[in-house]
């Protein structure tokens, strides 16, 4: 059984169709990259994904319409990321991230709603992942835009959920923390975990994704591996691009080059 899955997927707002006919399967220990230009459908087919907005057709997470799942059942079972950034708390850095151990606590009007030790390793974990831990004592509200990125995808990992969606988690990092959030993310479904990461960067996407669904206007256009999905008709269709690719220490890697 797949960890998450969607059928005839829909979502209309204002009247207005956003992500039309979207089916997919996420497996367990796979990264799969969610592409397209702006306004194609991709953060919202996520928000849908996540019951943040209504829509039509079927959505499964490990076999059960996630709408019936008690809140914090569903909390501990898939972390969303969001692209919006903002932070406006003056908490802590460890304070944000640990909001991701949440569904795990009691009620404070029970007096089982504190950390354990078990939420305690969690965050800590996340924070080292992240490059964060140096952060950890800071406002969130002093931090750069980079780092509240990286502060604010280490509250998801510290979630532990066995899926993790996430709306662009790179686009405001520097090429170094792009790539090493990258890799942690694959590290993440090498783990068993399933991923949908929501990009931009095609070469990214490229070089990191098992599998790639690109939508237009809200339609799926071709769902498959890189090498299938990034090709040059698609790219032209879609984006509006010409690309040039390559090979290098054995990974296939693709950069677009000029519009056409």
């Amino acid at each position: 059984m797949s960890l998450l899955e969607a059928s005839a997927l829909q979502v209309r707002l204002g009247g207005k169709p956003l992500v039309r006919d979207l089916s997919f399967a996420l497996d367990a220990g796979e990264l799969l990259g969610l592409i397209g230009p702006n306004g194609a459908g991709k953060s919202t087919a996520l928000k849908a994904l996540v019951q943040l907005l209504p829509h039509s057709g079927a959505i499964r997470l490990d076999g059960r319409d996630p709408a019936t799942l008690p809140a914090r059942e569903r909390g501990r079972r898939i972390a969303y990321l969001s692209q919006n950034d903002s932070l406006q708390w003056p908490i802590s850095v460890r304070d944000l991230v640990a909001l991701g151990r949440h569904p795990y606590r009691g009620s404070w009007w029970r007096g089982d709603g504190g950390l354990g030790r078990r939420d305690d390793e969690a965050i800590d974990k996340a924070l080292r992942a992240t490059d964060v831990w140096h952060l950890r004592g800071r406002k969130v509200t002093e931090l750069s835009g980079g780092e509240r990125a990286r502060a604010r995808l280490a509250r998801v990992l510290a979630v532990e959920a066995p899926v993790i969606l996430a709306d662009e988690p790179v686009a405001a990092l520097d090429p170094r923390h792009q790539l090493r959030v990258m890799e942690l993310l694959r590290a993440q479904s090498r783990q068993g975990r399933g991923l949908i990461l929501v990009l931009h960067d095609l070469t990214l996407a490229s070089r990191f994704c098992d599998r790639l669904l690109l939508l237009d206007r809200g339609r799926p256009v071709a769902s498959g591996t890189p090498d299938t999905v990034l090709t040059q008709p698609h790219l032209r269709a879609v984006y509006g691009i010409r690309a040039v690719s390559g090979r290098h220490q054995g990974q296939d890697y693709l950069l677009p080059w000029e519009c056409v």
